[in-house]
């Protein structure tokens, strides 16, 4: 064998032990008489040892080794002089009696180490160097870990595990399809799935009740740090069941992930509306690490012919504790903040109560001292604290509210890392309408169900109807989601039409699905949970790259084999596509 230990399990209960290791030479260091070595694997490192006097041949040897060569030795286990508590092969070395050049290796282009020296656009570009650093190593451990404790979990609840196709019917609602041309069917695309929601519902049609797949799925859209355009979805779905259990069961899953994955006990998952997470913390995903909640002002400030009060919608704002003192430039740098296009304030508005109880505000002129301490009543403001406010279009106005709340967290260091606080939103609602289309569009997606008592308002008024919908929420981060489904064919056919399907429209793009329902399709619903997300967020990581093995950059493109590419015109033809401008 060419090892008969790792790298990461010798200690001194192997004393005196002949072995055999293999791996890659992390570092070496010539102390005079004797060389030492850093053999690394994917288990830890062990330092192995070559005495000059000893057997000088094979020192000389070790000496011209360079780093990440892949290299075996043979040798007995020795207590180590100098021990490492750091390392957990930390007490013992190897006295090396012999060693073998398995391959050689170029200078790798950055430091293989915890603390690198590469860059991430290189360190992607040679992505099978940089997955040999622990800190990747420990992020696909934990994404394995996770992996399996999901499947052991929902395995003990009778879920099967069940695979759906890969290649399947482009669809126009929700993100861009990838397409994939077809040689058989010249002309003709398949799409590869952005999630396998029609396949699961008609797995409940035919009988599995409990189903779920860990399993990957494709959205042609712009990049982010939780984005990728291609991800791993924990998939599930239940027949016979409503939304309680639903949320019961899937809570579970995440307690036993907590548990397994963290060693943490979490208590009950608190539940929250859509409408009551928007108006406390402008957000369908609140994080409620912290409070700093919203306080709505608008009939107090309103009439004072301060015109961005009067002419809007909503006043609403937000306490920052003890920040009364905060400079002229720092007030500036969030009014410039708010004003980004990405957050959308049209400004900021701030009042300032001060330590000896004066209030100070950037509307002084428009209000009188007793309006301004009314409006730090509202607030429930306390000397010391500052407030602040924005004004405008309702939904538009809390969203940009929830950005600031979130900057003001962080600036204010209201979070610490390991403190999970996850919640369920629901009662989302079931269509959203845009202005530039004239048309509604599905929430979440066309099949699903709106809340019962809600049915009769999709005649008259659909924009309030609510969806039975509900979505996980970790820390701020939407981590899944999921609805009741729509089991009935009338219903779903009036969803459609809603949606601006016509009726040829529906029975193309859909007809399977609403010809199974006419074969006895029981009520059913499920839920999807971002695995890569979630890994992240166990994993204390800042972006979902970071927790997958070969993950695309920002502009969709893996650096390391250069892809996207062109083809050859000789595919091209086979596939009848012509790319001549």
């Amino acid at each position: 064998m060419l090892r008969t230990h790792t790298c990461g399990e010798l200690n001194m209960t192997h004393e005196g032990l002949e072995v055999t290791l293999s791996g890659w030479l992390q570092r070496s260091r010539d102390m005079g008489g004797l060389t030492f070595i850093d053999l690394r694997d994917r288990y830890g490192i062990t330092q192995l040892v070559f005495n000059l006097e000893v057997n000088t041949a094979l020192c000389m040897e070790a000496r011209k080794l360079g780093r990440e060569f892949v290299i075996s030795v043979n040798g007995k286990v020795a207590e180590r002089s100098n021990k490492n508590p750091k390392m957990a092969t930390g007490d013992v070395e190897i006295l090396v009696s012999s060693i073998t050049v398995l391959n050689v290796s170029k200078t790798p282009p950055f430091t293989i180490e915890d603390n690198t020296d590469g860059g991430e656009e290189l360190r992607m570009k040679y992505r099978y160097l940089d997955l040999r650093r622990n800190a990747n190593k420990k992020n696909l451990e934990l994404r394995h870990k996770m992996a399996i404790e999901t499947r052991n979990y929902l395995s003990s609840l009778q879920f099967i595990e069940i695979e759906t196709p890969y290649l399947i019917k482009s669809t126009p609602e929700g993100a861009r399809d990838f397409v994939v041309p077809s040689r058989m069917n010249p002309g003709q695309f398949y799409a590869l799935p952005q999630s396998p929601q029609t396949f699961k519902q008609l797995l409940m049609v035919a009988g599995y009740d409990r189903y779920f797949q860990i399993v990957h799925c494709f959205r042609d859209e712009d990049l982010r740090a939780d984005r990728q355009p291609e991800f791993t979805q924990i998939d599930c779905e239940m027949a016979f069941v409503t939304q309680e259990d639903i949320l019961v069961t899937f809570e579970g899953l995440a307690k036993h992930l907590f548990k397994s994955v963290l060693d943490m006990e979490m208590g009950d998952f608190p539940r929250m509306s859509y409408n009551q997470a928007m108006t406390l913390y402008g957000s369908d995903k609140p994080d409620i690490r912290f409070g700093m909640t919203f306080t709505e002002v608008t009939d107090l400030v309103k009439g004072k012919n301060f015109k961005v009060f009067d002419d809007a919608e909503l006043v609403v704002g937000i306490t920052a504790s003890g920040c009364s003192e905060y400079s002229r430039k720092q007030l500036d740098e969030l009014t410039d903040f708010v004003k980004r296009p990405q957050v959308g304030a049209s400004g900021l508005v701030y009042i300032k109560y001060g330590l000896d109880g004066v209030a100070k505000s950037s509307v002084d002129k428009f209000y009188t001292a007793e309006e301004l301490t009314a409006i730090l009543a509202k607030f429930n403001a306390k000397p010391g604290d500052l407030i602040l406010i924005l004004a405008g279009k309702k939904e538009k106005t809390q969203t940009a509210l929830g950005t600031l709340r979130l900057e003001m967290g962080k600036r204010m260091k209201m979070t610490v890392p390991g403190d999970f606080k996850p919640l369920w939103v629901v009662d989302f609602p079931l269509l959203e309408w845009d202005d530039e289309t004239r048309r509604y569009y599905a929430k979440h997606h066309p099949f699903t169900s709106p809340v019962l008592e809600d049915i009769p308002l999709l005649d008259s008024d659909p924009g309030v109807v609510r969806a039975n919908a509900y979505d996980l929420v970790i820390n701020g981060v939407e981590i899944g989601g999921g609805s009741i489904r729509i089991h009935n064919k009338e219903l779903q056919k009036k969803m459609f039409t809603i949606l601006g399907f016509s009726d040829d429209e529906a029975a193309d793009q859909f007809g399977f699905l609403m010809n199974a329902f006419e074969y006895g399709a029981p009520p059913h619903g499920g839920v999807a949970f971002g695995f890569d997300r979630w890994c992240t967020i166990f994993g204390g990581g800042e972006s979902i790259r970071d927790f997958m093995a070969f993950p695309k950059n920002n502009s969709g493109r893996d650096v390391m084999i250069d892809s996207p590419s062109p083809i050859k015109a000789e595919q091209l033809k086979e596939l009848q596509i012509n790319l001549m401008k």
